[in-house]
């Protein structure tokens, strides 16, 4: 079986994020990560493989983005994935959706035909949960998106996707795309033998010209939409103390709650 699972690199939502000039996001000058929801989609790729069984049966993160982008490859690498694949270009910088989902269904169809692409719900940092969908309409497959959980048998894969008062139960045949929920179960911890094991494993870029993706069909410039200003979040002022010399304080704290609306 050959999995893909394709993983984001993230800028910290601790760290002091900001936008470039352009109002894109400054995925360079900010510290990053893999971002946490793709952390579920490396888990049940791993947990699917090693259900699999016998035959040769291999797992490959995939990513886009600028060079520190690598660090989310490695930790697919370290959590147990067999290989990794980065696609660096300068020309992908402020790509959207649309082109990003290009530049991925390009890279698989050059790692080779898999057998099932795994994504997260969404990113960390854009939310827009619509890569899977628009992966699965480039690559001709079916999609099975926002599972929460997923049972595998062997080329058969049922998945609960949890509704508001419903749960909906979904079948499908091997090759489709996959997203899965942070409802699925914990990501395993790197260990200290994968962090290890990691730096042996391979580690492929490839560059738009690589994967025969013409530079002005992605970028800022051929976005489909775009921000326009950005304003920086204002600093947090006091609070309103609230006194209860004369007894009067929770009349007043319950005046100030109702008109807030909080009650």
């Amino acid at each position: 079986m050959n999995i893909v699972v394709c993983v984001k690199y993230v800028p910290d939502a601790t760290a002091d994020r900001h936008f470039e000039s352009d109002n894109t996001v400054d995925r360079v000058g900010v510290d990053g990560l893999l971002s946490e929801l793709d952390e579920y989609a490396v888990e049940q790729a791993l947990q699917i493989k090693e259900k699999a069984g016998e035959g040769e049966h291999t797992v490959t993160a995939l990513c886009v983005g600028p060079e520190k982008a690598v660090d989310a490859a490695r930790k697919a690498l370290q959590m147990g994935a067999d290989a990794a694949v980065h696609v660096l270009d300068d020309a992908i910088a402020g790509s959207d959706a649309v082109a990003t989902s290009l530049v991925l269904a390009k890279a698989i169809e050059k790692i080779g035909t898999p057998d099932l692409i795994v994504c997260g719900m969404a990113s960390t940092d854009a939310s827009m949960s619509v890569v899977p969908a628009m992966l699965a309409e480039r690559l001709n497959l079916p999609q099975v998106t926002l599972a929460s959980v997923v049972e595998t048998r062997g080329d058969r894969v049922r998945v609960k996707r949890d509704n508001e008062g419903s749960t909906d139960v979904i079948g499908a045949t091997l090759p489709i795309v996959l997203s899965v929920t942070d409802q699925t179960g914990e990501a395993r911890y790197p260990s200290f033998k994968g962090i290890m094991a990691a730096k042996k494993k391979p580690l492929e870029v490839l560059s738009l010209s690589d994967l025969g993706v013409d530079a002005g069909r992605v970028g800022l410039s051929v976005a489909w939409s775009q921000v326009e200003e950005t304003t920086a979040r204002p600093p947090r002022t006091a609070g309103e103390i609230v006194t209860d010399e004369d007894g009067s304080g929770a009349v007043a704290l319950a005046d100030f709650l109702a008109s807030k609306k909080f009650i």
